[in-house]
């Protein structure tokens, strides 16, 4: 009889174990701030995305207001579209509103941060963000840092 008790009580902690660990995941894979509410979806087109994925936040002074969904190579213009779906109750982004790819921390995740213009017309769903700043890439800076001492040296 004291065998099945611990037997249960194992398998109890095998079933909590398990059901921790997939919370863990889902909090890492960042799956767990899902909410399947309304959303519209904007565009952005960056020369160069660096890091970012999909389903890295998208947010404004600080706050998340919505994830990536996608993230393409647009042959014609040689640019990478960003699709974005934003929470509806963030519908007052200006259309002069300016995306950027910024990082959090030092070794953060790459994410899309809003800076809200000042023109009275607002986006809509299926716009198309035009003033767009690209990541910054540590080897870029690097090497035009390098090229710059190069040519002070001449």
């Amino acid at each position: 009889m004291t065998s099945r008790k611990i037997e249960m009580m194992v398998g109890l902690f095998v079933v909590a174990a398990m059901a921790a660990f997939f919370m863990l995941a889902m909090s890492v894979s960042n799956m767990s701030s899902y909410s399947g509410g309304e959303n519209y979806e904007l565009i952005a087109r960056f020369d160069n995305v660096g890091g970012l994925k999909v389903r890295s936040p998208v947010s404004a002074a600080g706050v998340k207001i919505g994830r990536i969904t996608d993230i393409q190579y647009n042959s014609d213009t040689y640019e990478a579209e960003v699709s974005m779906e934003i929470d509806v109750k963030y519908d007052k982004f200006p259309v002069d509103t300016a995306a950027s790819i910024l990082t959090s921390g030092l070794l953060g995740e790459q994410y899309v941060g809003f800076e809200p213009g000042a023109e009275d017309e607002y986006l809509k769903a299926g716009d198309v963000i035009d003033l767009t700043q690209s990541a910054l890439v540590l080897e870029q800076i690097i090497g035009q840092f390098l090229y710059s001492k190069a040519d002070d040296e001449e």
